[in-house]
């Protein structure tokens, strides 16, 4: 465990915690809102993690301690609707987790815990799915109960749609509970089968943090989801037996298009088109094609912004600037979009030079001061015994 995040429990709470969990966010390195559109997405957990000291209490409540935010927020565990609005917006994650654990018959003790994240809040990396995951996992630890990692992803996006009220995709919490260390995860979020792709050694993934935030309750998410579900029940008077954007072929699209409303149509024109391209990603990573894999990213990028119009200004100004310099060899921005993070398919012998040359270029045009690391796909999310 983190020498301070055991430090701050013991000065919380007095004593050492029982156990600690870490659970990682994670990048997609392609597959914009595919997921809840029933698509495919290429995810990878990441090194950068959710860490929460747990000790078990016999009240029905929890305490959880936001070393970040220096905050902390105290919740019953038999009346998690009546508290809810008094809870600061980080607190409804683990609240809803709860929430949702109740839902499904098991059973969540109460404890304190005390948590720091090294996984940027805002920046698409989903801090938000690594703090549910990481109290999901506490909870099957307190509870004794078995479910598999599939179930605990489903509980906590139920958590995040319909207590949190941001409507994701399964994406993120899949990601953050099944990563594989050096692989990415090719997910279909209809079916929940999943394989993981070796990523070349030759290549990096490396994160461009923009400096920009948004968050996905105040952000234009929920619109665009309903954009693509405006479309799919415009298309049902072609196709009565489509449930979702993935039933749809380009083809398809392609002659019906004109009875879509323009706003819905350029929505299911992108996702459409995305989810060929994350099949075809899927295929350049086991083929070791990893310019073929960049081009596509770029294509995602481009549309991405052009019809699901879920880029920003910086988000922009960083993808122009990155080609500038020859180790780059595609970028995205990662998550839900409009502000945030970059993350770029760079040659791995030029990874340093690209990150040099990129902060530079980025704040000559934008004024921002950029922070670029280089990402490893990470296992997921796991409790830790605690060292004596």
């Amino acid at each position: 465990m983190p020498v301070e995040i055991a430090q701050a429990f013991e000065a919380q709470f007095g004593g050492r915690p029982d156990f600690w969990v870490r659970a990682p966010g994670r990048v997609d390195v392609i597959g914009t809102h595919t997921d809840y559109n029933q698509g495919w997405v290429l995810p990878a957990a990441i090194d950068r993690y959710v860490s929460l000291a747990v000790r078990a209490r016999p009240e029905p409540q929890v305490t959880v301690k936001a070393l970040d935010m220096s905050q902390e927020a105290t919740f019953p565990l038999d009346d998690l609707e009546t508290c809810k609005p008094a809870l600061p917006d980080w607190a409804l994650y683990p609240a809803g987790v709860a929430w949702s654990l109740h839902q499904a018959g098991l059973s969540t003790p109460g404890f304190q815990a005390a948590f720091a994240s090294n996984v940027p809040i805002g920046a698409g990396l989903s801090s938000s799915a690594a703090v549910e995951a990481a109290h999901a996992m506490a909870w099957k630890q307190l509870g004794g109960w078995d479910a598999t990692r599939m179930t605990l992803a489903q509980l906590c996006q139920q958590a995040e749609n319909q207590y949190v009220g941001v409507n994701t995709g399964l994406m993120d919490q899949f990601a953050s509970l099944h990563g594989q260390a050096g692989k990415a995860l090719l997910f279909d979020c209809r079916t929940l089968d999943w394989e993981a792709t070796p990523l070349p050694a030759e290549v990096l993934l490396v994160i461009a943090d923009t400096g920009t935030r948004r968050s996905l309750t105040t952000s234009h998410y929920n619109e665009r989801r309903a954009d693509c579900e405006a479309a799919v029940e415009a298309l049902k008077h072609h196709l009565p037996g489509i449930t979702a954007l993935r039933d749809v072929s380009p083809e398809q699209f392609d002659q019906l298009k004109s009875d879509i409303p323009e706003q819905p149509r350029m929505r299911a024109e992108h996702i459409i088109h995305e989810n060929r391209r994350v099949l075809a990603a899927a295929e350049a990573l086991k083929a070791g094609d990893v310019t073929r894999l960049g081009n596509l990213m770029d294509e995602s990028q481009i549309s991405s912004r052009d019809l699901f119009e879920a880029s920003g200004p910086q988000l922009d100004a960083m993808w122009k600037v990155a080609h500038g310099h020859p180790a780059r060899l595609g970028g995205r921005f990662s998550g839900g979009g409009w502000a945030g993070c970059m993350v770029f398919l760079v040659k791995a012998d030029g990874s340093d030079d690209f990150a040099d040359f990129l902060a530079h270029a980025y704040h000559q045009v934008t004024g921002l001061e950029a922070r670029l690391y280089p990402l490893r796909a990470a296992d997921g999310a796991m409790v830790m015994e605690m060292e004596e």
